[in-house]
């Protein structure tokens, strides 16, 4: 006697399961654009190394026989994966079954997912589309009775953040516990136009007399990547999958191990000349702080997140003499580079993801404080900037910065971090004190510009005092800059600082919780 009537009836239920919703389902998702959950993995990760747990589990009709009938798969695919060599846990919704809702999943699988990524300390990658787990009307029918809410298994979503890397994608209109699966990630990308994001849909949202709106208008790319609540938006999923792939190349397995140090080609003694202009002398004209960050990190390595919110601080991941490490500047085309409300709670997630996954931070300081004014203070942006300098001081990894031009204020105090010793280098275009001399000049001398019969010929003089009081090489007088270099010498010495932070990185828990 063998097993072959069960070994084809197994290939029977796999091969139904890989129909997922029928052929009218799967060509609707063609139709608007989006590839289907078995597509996206196999494109994701690397050929063949897919690995589905759970395939079987689903909806079964059977005749009064106990023949097997018809068979509609859980909505939720997963399994173990490798992208780049790198194992990884991959999971998606199915959104030709019921459209990702609860109405056909098995809560097990998605536990499974999530539980396995956590205790075999894996990535993460979620590919969303649809509810995400969330339930529907439905749902109370079939049950025959209603529930109060509580999320099954969220801890060990929450686990996850201070475990290994997640990734969450959303591929399509997300919404509810969906939407939460997506920020509750280290990184998020959502696709341009194909996908929405929305706490509950325009249904709910007219009901609730909220308005009548479209999902475009309630969760559109370009609400959630301008508010902070989705990292970076995609023109297509395949740039999506890119995007998810180049994060997780910075990122160690999990908090046990140190990121991956890369071969380096670019030399580390490599001097831009432009880098001599790339700051005006005048210190009310701006420049692009993009092309500097590129010209001093490995070529081609600095991976922005989150450039569409919190704009006046730029903030990403590059690599030093092959060295992963994480950045943040200011940017003084944007407020001047002033911190504002949004640009501090990016900053707290910039350096909590730098202590969880042991990246040494540098920052390229070019900062004139806080930005002030009635629409700051209404933003509570002293609230955000305390919080933001909380993080970064607590931030338990290697640092350095580089001082361009400005540090001003208590935001402009970060470009040293307390009771650490770190290295740091000041451009001959560094200006710093407690406030910009320009702003408080006519207030410090008001009594004796007052009594001035030549009012702009005496406070003319009253600048060209200070401007030589301000240089920079009169604080290295008294070490408090350590070194004033010359800004083609800056990935030289940044490359050598970044051999010697690697060395001292260890692979230790960080001593709080990464913040979602």
């Amino acid at each position: 006697m063998t097993w072959e009537d069960e070994l084809s009836e197994l290939k029977l239920r796999s091969q139904l399961a890989e129909k997922m919703g029928g052929e009218e389902k799967v060509a609707r998702q063609h139709e608007f654009g989006k590839l289907t959950i078995r597509e996206r993995i196999d494109t994701f990760v690397d050929s063949e190394s897919f690995h589905e747990i759970g395939k079987l589990a689903g909806v079964a009709q059977y005749d009064d026989d106990g023949l097997l009938q018809e068979f509609t798969p859980s909505n939720f695919v997963f399994g173990t994966a490798e992208v780049e060599g790198q194992p990884i846990i991959v999971s998606g919704d199915d959104f030709t079954v019921r459209g990702g809702s609860a109405d056909a999943s098995i809560a097990g699988k998605r536990h499974q997912a999530e539980g396995l990524a956590v205790e075999l300390k894996l990535p993460h990658v979620r590919l969303i589309d649809g509810m995400g787990g969330g339930g529907s009307v439905k749902t109370i029918e079939m049950a025959g009775r209603t529930y109060i809410p509580a999320v099954a298994g969220w801890e060990t979503v929450v686990n996850q953040l201070a475990t290994a890397p997640s990734v969450a994608l959303a591929l399509g209109s997300v919404a509810g516990i969906g939407a939460a699966r997506v920020a509750t990630a280290h990184y998020s990308v959502i696709v341009k136009d194909t996908a929405q994001m929305m706490i509950a849909g325009p249904a709910l949202v007219d009901w609730a007399s909220q308005g009548d709106v479209s999902k475009e208008e309630l969760g559109a790319s370009k609400i959630h990547t301008r508010n902070g609540a989705i990292d970076d938006e995609a023109a297509t999923e395949h740039e999506a999958f890119d995007m998810a792939k180049k994060f997780l190349s910075y990122m160690p397995e999990n908090v046990d191990q140190l990121p991956t140090r890369h071969s380096c080609d670019d030399p580390q003694n490599r001097r831009e000349d432009f880098l001599m202009q790339a700051v005006p002398k005048d210190p009310r004209k701006v420049y692009k702080m993009r092309p500097v960050i590129e010209a001093v990190m490995d070529k081609g390595s600095f991976f922005e997140i989150g450039r569409k919110w919190g704009r006046s601080i730029i903030t990403g991941l590059a690599r030093l003499d092959g060295v992963p490490v994480a950045v943040f500047a200011e940017d003084p085309m944007i407020y001047g580079g002033a911190w504002t409300s949004d640009s501090c709670r990016k900053l707290i997630r910039h350096c909590d993801l730098a202590s969880t996954f042991h990246l040494p931070l540098v920052h390229l300081v070019d900062c004139p404080g806080f930005l002030i004014g009635k629409q700051s203070e209404e933003n509570a942006t002293i609230r955000y900037g305390a919080q933001a300098l909380a993080a970064f001081g607590q931030a338990s990894v290697p640092f350095c910065s580089v001082v361009v031009r400005k540090a001003f204020g208590v935001a402009g105090a970060a470009n040293t971090k307390p009771g650490n010793h770190h290295f740091r280098f000041a451009w001959p275009s560094g200006d710093w004190g407690s406030l910009p001399i320009e702003g408080g000049i006519e207030v410090a001398y008001k009594a004796e510009l007052a009594e001035s019969d030549d009012y702009d010929g005496d406070l003319a003089k009253i600048k060209e005092r200070l401007n030589r009081v301000r240089s920079p090489f009169r604080s290295a007088e008294y070490f408090e800059i350590e070194e004033i270099i010359d800004p083609r010498d800056t990935r030289p010495n940044l490359c050598r600082w970044a051999n010697l932070a690697y060395g001292a990185l260890k692979p230790v828990p960080a001593s709080f919780t990464y913040r979602p």
